[in-house]
């Protein structure tokens, strides 16, 4: 029989710091960070980053943890309606989880296939594929691997296949273990890659030009455009909006204080993200690339210079995109989870066949940004899913969530949930009711106009 909902617990603090900085912290801080704020202006981006954590992705990701553990059950849907009915308000704002567990959902099936990418890049550089090749060989590497489907296709399906394995194990042997283990070794693999970009660099001007580069705003830069995408990125990095926080909320024992969980986990994964740009930009810099290259920063600028190094090059570059595959697997097994649980309870199967259904469903979905690629590495059908979840959904559903927990939410279940951290549970909720609604509302409106209406 399946286990009772909401009967899943982290094993420790630890444990669920590490779980949830591991969902937190993913691609989104490298592939996705270095290639937003390099198309985005650098330090005007981070700054509107920054300021987006801290206002706005801080107090969601607390809402979030509120309503999931005063729930108590382990899929969002259920949380979110046990907790409105609690506070006597109608249960329609169930619509907040659906549309934060779907858009996760999406994200997840293409995140797998730019895992696999990064996968590919792992024994490629093993194999030292990049020695000798001119930069346009290196770009058209890259573009001949991803137009052509069969070639991705089985490490798609390594990927989507290792992240439904973890997940069907649960939360304690599958969630935990990884980002017990992975986790650590992460940091380790980051924060050596970055000491030495940025040491290796310092002769040749590439480590003086990166902080500049992410530190020095231009506030000539900063615009709407800017903002969304800011925004967007920092939803997609912290993990908001997808149901993941309130299904990880779940599973939180009472002892740990939601208000400084949220804000170590919101200020760790923005220093991951800096600490990322300082492994990437200095090298960028030294090799004369460009930083505004977009996602073909990850895949095309970096092994360029990587390739450029020597014999160390491809020393380095497994390295990284180890750093990368590890970070890629503890978020894509977040991603999953909220979809499994929703499964497990709904139709009252166990764990592990939940996550192959779902998975299986992942898979398949999976498939069309696989598959959609034209011929010149033109990855349709993939950036559409990301635009779509990115700049409309996961906003969406922070907006509702806020809106939830700071004006209809029970005043005594936020007391009761905030009473070992009464004073800083006081300041995040005040941003919740009268800051983050109406930063994530105009940045919402924005966002929309950006990527569907603006000529």
């Amino acid at each position: 029989m399946p286990a009772a909902p909401g009967t899943a617990e982290w094993s420790s603090r630890y444990a669920f710091i590490m779980a949830a900085v591991g969902s937190s912290v993913g691609l989104g801080n490298l592939w996705r960070f270095s290639s937003e704020a390099g198309s985005n202006g650098g330090a005007a981006f981070i700054l509107i980053y920054l300021l987006a954590v801290v206002f706005v992705c801080i107090p969601v990701l607390m809402s979030e943890y509120l309503v999931g553990r005063a729930g108590s059950s382990a899929n969002a849907i259920d949380s979110v309606a046990e907790v409105a009915i609690q506070s006597k308000v109608t249960k329609n704002w169930t619509l907040l989880s659906w549309v934060g567990m779907v858009a996760g959902f999406m994200i997840v099936t293409f995140y797998c296939v730019v895992a696999a990418w990064v996968v590919r890049y792992i024994f490629k550089f093993i194999g030292n594929d990049f020695a000798g090749l001119e930069a346009d060989a290196v770009a058209g590497v890259f573009v001949n691997f991803i137009s052509t489907p069969m070639q991705v296709l089985p490490w798609f399906l390594l990927f989507a296949v290792l992240t439904i394995w973890l997940v069907s194990r649960g939360v304690n042997r599958g969630i935990e273990m990884a980002a017990k283990i992975l986790m650590p070794v992460f940091f380790v693999l980051l924060v050596g890659l970055a000491i030495f970009a940025v040491v290796s660099n310092i002769g040749n001007g590439g480590t003086g030009q990166a902080l500049n580069f992410l530190y020095t705003p231009d506030f000539s830069k900063i615009n709407g455009g800017v903002a969304s995408a800011a925004l967007g990125q920092a939803f997609f990095s912290v993990g908001i909006g997808s149901a993941i926080m309130i299904t990880y909320g779940s599973y939180l024992p009472q002892n740990v204080s939601i208000p400084k969980a949220s804000v170590i986990v919101g200020l760790t994964d923005t220093a991951v993200a800096l600490i990322a740009g300082l492994a990437i930009f200095p090298i960028v810099f030294a090799f004369g690339l460009a930083p505004g290259s977009g996602a073909g920063l990850f895949f095309i600028t970096l092994p360029n210079a990587f390739a450029s190094m020597g014999a160390a090059g491809p020393i380095i570059g497994a390295a990284f995109f180890f750093l990368a595959f590890f970070a890629a697997i503890t978020s894509s097994v977040s991603l999953l989870e909220p979809s499994v649980a929703f499964v497990s309870e709904r139709f009252k199967m166990t764990k592990a066949k939940a996550a192959w259904v779902a998975g299986s469903v992942m898979i398949a979905v999976g498939l069309i940004s696989v598959f959609g690629v034209n011929p010149g590495g033109d990855t349709y059908a993939l950036d559409a899913i990301d635009t779509f979840t990115g700049q409309v959904m996961l906003p969406l559903a922070g907006l509702l969530i806020v809106l939830f927990v700071g004006w209809r939410v029970d005043k005594a279940i936020i007391a009761t949930e905030f009473a070992d951290s009464r004073a800083l549970g006081n300041i995040l909720l005040i941003l919740t009711r009268f800051v983050a609604p109406v930063f994530v509302a105009v940045v919402l409106v924005s966002s929309v106009y950006g990527a569907y209406f603006a000529s």
